[in-house]
């Protein structure tokens, strides 16, 4: 059971009001009038950093065994104006909007008005992105063709690998050092560049542990005041814990914690990565702590408990920085999607699987926390018992933790030149994105709204929401002879939206590499020290940039409704199609009805439509896969949506598969609401048809009721449910185990459901902080029977 000591640290942290903290801004500020124009930028990021880790609150809260926070104190949430500096009407609007507000008092915003925005409101990144992109690239912006990340945040993704738990910054100092000796300043040119990389990441190294050392001295000013015994040893416990990490390398369970900690808030102080920073393999890197001092009576299984459960309570403390416009409608939650991987393999191959996994699992459910997301990395050689301890969490309602096909993740990496080793030690983070963790930089790069370019191709290249030709012009809705003429013109108009994508990507990669250097991050990821490289500049052993596709459901089922019915039967024609989609199917009703109800879908295992999803993901994987970066990485696909399903649908009029005007698409790889009628083991079999290995993540979201997983036979079903559709090649699954009715009192009565969780996209969350289309969009989700699981492959 939970101890008083973390119930209160829990409550602390599910109650804190996120507000916006401006420490950081000052901090950066400062440094950046001191320092710029006289150093070498990656110096400039350096100094800056350790400027804000000198100088920013370090905090000790009240009872807790694992310190430090990213703002002043938990839920105080940092902004971040060398990338994006938000006007005071960005603040109005955080300050008073229904969900995801954060508070802004008045002294804040004349700080910001009279400090902050005088210096960066023509020097953030936000506004040197958006000046350089083309007024193609703006236009398709505008529509909700594509989205951008990199335009309030930073690239992201990245996982923490094990070398932490085996050096410490004190021998990332040295090996630093080896390497500028190294350099040939006559023969290299490049060397001097080097050389300032090499010195930024010296200088990093510096403000980490100065940041541990005030904590030290914190704990011992406390410790002096406190008249608790008990209390006064921990705080002792601290000191010298910030003493030792991330100085050296941890020697206990305990310091381990601490050092994965401090090294997290290193990485989001530095910059606001977009998806936070991740553990990674955290039982994994973990166990050995733990069995030798299990085993030497130094450390119990009800300690590290608690350990893990305070630890747990820090990554809640930590809402996702403020976003505004178009970022906030593609991710709009407080979670910042750090992901913590259990199980999978071991670098041997052999099951990873241990004493700390099931420990975690059962943090994982007595803390039931939206921070930090969790996964389950799921290997035929591991026991079912795993995934059934991992089932028994999900069918709480909880939506936590998602399941992850190893065998499946270990190819994707192959397939694009990663080695064997580093694949079994990598896994998935953010939402769905696999990655060799510590080891490589992915980051996501945007949405692509798949649904929304057939509206463009059928209206010859012309957005009737914008009023722009924005597509190439393909042809009219009511010239296209043949399907094959439709899918041709289709498939030109996704080229031509790629390139414009892509091109803008190479722009914004090149602004980072050169303007937004992070030593930080460069330390922590292999290859950056040796190859005197950032890792915005591809200095990481790997480096993928992926763009995700969205609404794969939605496209299929309208190409399908288009071939079925306008050209194989005839049922009626292009012109009543589109006259149909124009009024929003109102007065349609023959129309509707047929395309809604008699229909071949996508997630009923039909070939029909199935053949037509694998012809949509393939051709839309070849456009992309492969490409060269600007920094010497390769552009891939994966097929996620965040919550940006919703506001693809928002600037989209009907579809021809049924869907009303300004609706949510289908999310990730998900069929369409309602359009799965064959229950769960068909919808498995539709989307085990696309090759997920040629991506690097899918995301599938299956909604059950809890009496339909009750009992031991539910969780029986749960486990043979996984174990099929990963025995087919599936990369991921989750699950939301709630009924259609205790959602909808949810929405009509929030304040009696405020703890309510559900799974969203690749993340939890509560019910009432989404908006009323998030909320309708998963009332309205397929509730699944299971039926005839063992048989299903």
């Amino acid at each position: 059971m939970m101890t008083e000591r973390v119930k209160k640290l829990r409550a602390q942290s599910v109650s804190a009001d996120p507000y916006i903290c401006l420490e950081r801004a000052k901090y950066i500020t400062e440094a950046y009038k001191m320092y710029q124009g006289t150093v070498p930028t990656p110096v400039l990021r350096a100094l800056a950093f350790k400027h804000v880790m000198a100088n920013k609150t370090v905090c000790i809260n009240d009872g807790e065994l694992i310190v430090g926070e990213k703002g002043s104190a938990p839920a105080a949430t940092p902004n971040y104006p060398e990338l994006c500096c938000h006007t005071l009407e960005d603040f109005d609007i955080m300050d008073r909007r229904e969900k995801i507000s954060f508070r802004v008092n008045e002294e804040k915003k004349q700080f910001q008005k009279e400090e902050i925005i005088p210096y960066w409101e023509n020097r953030a990144l936000r506004k040197i992105i958006l000046d350089r992109m083309t007024p193609e690239w703006h236009d398709l912006y505008e529509a909700g063709i594509i989205t951008e990340f990199m335009e309030q945040r930073s690239p992201g993704h990245a996982v923490c690998g094990d070398k932490i738990y085996h050096k410490g910054f004190l021998d990332f100092k040295a090996q630093i050092a080896e390497e500028i000796a190294k350099l040939d300043f006559v023969n290299d040119v490049q060397a001097y560049d080097k050389e300032a990389e090499l010195k930024a990441m010296d200088i990093v190294c510096d403000g980490l542990i100065i940041f541990a050392h005030r904590h030290a001295d914190l704990a011992e000013e406390l410790a002096a005041k406190e008249e608790c015994p008990q209390r006064k040893s921990e705080l002792l416990e601290i000191a010298e814990t910030c003493r030792w990490v991330p100085e050296h390398a941890p020697r206990t369970f305990r310091e381990a914690l601490q050092m994965y900690w401090f090294v997290h808030l290193g990485v989001t102080i530095e910059l606001n990565t977009w998806d936070s920073f991740s553990p990674g393999r955290l039982d994994s890197h973990l166990y050995p702590f733990y069995k030798k001092e299990n085993e030497a009576g130094t450390l119990t299984e009800e300690q590290a408990t608690e350990l893990l459960e305070c630890f747990w309570v820090k990554f809640n403390n930590q809402p996702a920085p403020p976003k505004v416009g178009i970022t906030l409608e593609e991710s709009g939650t407080y979670t910042d999607f750090c992901n913590i991987n259990l199980g999978g393999v071991t670098k041997e191959g052999k099951d990873a699987v241990n004493e700390v996994t099931f420990m975690i699992l059962d943090v994982i459910e007595e803390m039931r926390l939206l921070q930090p997301s969790s996964n389950i990395q799921v290997s035929r050689l591991n026991p079912d018992s795993f995934i059934k301890r991992a089932a028994k969490i999900v069918r709480t309602g909880f939506g936590q933790p998602s399941m992850f096909n190893v065998e499946t993740v270990i190819e994707e990496m192959l397939r694009v030149g990663k080695s064997i080793e580093d694949a079994r030690c990598g896994g998935t983070s953010g939402c769905v994105e696999t990655g060799a963790f510590g080891k490589e930089c992915y980051a996501l790069t945007g949405y692509f709204n798949l649904p929304k370019i057939l509206e463009i191709t059928l209206n010859n290249g012309y957005d009737p929401r914008t009023k722009k030709q924005i597509g190439l012009q393909t042809g009219k809705a009511e010239d296209f002879k043949s399907y094959e003429e439709l899918f041709e013109a289709y498939t030109k108009q996704v080229h031509h939206f790629v390139e414009i994508k892509l091109e803008g990507n190479q722009i914004i990669e090149r602004i980072y590499a050169t303007m937004m250097p992070s030593p930080f991050m460069s330390v922590v990821i292999d290859d950056c020290i040796t190859n005197a490289k950032d890792y915005n500049a591809g200095g990481a052993r790997y480096n993928v940039k992926y763009v995700q596709g969205v609404g794969i459901g939605t496209i299929t089922d309208a190409l399908s409704s288009i071939k079925y019915n306008v050209f194989d039967n005839k049922n009626f024609s292009m012109a009543e199609l589109m006259k149909a989609l124009e009024d929003n199917f109102e007065g349609h009703n023959d129309v509707y009805s047929l395309v809604c109800n008699n229909t071949p879908k996508y997630g009923n295992d039909d070939d029909y439509a199935d053949d037509i999803m694998k012809e949509v993901f393939n051709m839309y994987q070849k456009s992309i896969d492969g490409r060269p970066t600007v920094n010497g990485g390769t552009y891939r696909i994966d097929m996620l949506p965040t919550t940006c399903h919703v506001y693809f649908g928002k600037v989209m009029g009907a579809s021809a598969d049924g869907r009303k005007s300004a609706l949510p698409t289908s999310e990730g790889i998900s069929p369409s609401k309602n359009a799965d009628r064959n229950g769960p083991t068909a919808v498995i079999k539709s989307a085990s048809k696309m090759d997920h290995v040629k991506t690097g993540g899918t995301l599938l979201n299956q909604k059950f009721t809890p009496g339909v997983v009750a009992g031991d036979d539910g969780l029986n079903n749960i486990v043979k449910l996984v174990r099929s559709y990963f025995k087919m090649g599936g990369h991921h699954i989750q699950f939301n185990v709630v009924d259609r009715a205790t959602l909808m009192r949810a929405q009509e009565n929030p304040d009696e459901y405020k703890d309510l969780i559900v799974r969203v996209a690749g993340y939890s969350d509560y019910f009432c902080n989404l908006n009323k289309v998030l909320q309708d969009e998963i009332i309205n989700r397929t509730e699944q029977e299971i039926e005839g699981v063992a048989s299903c492959c």
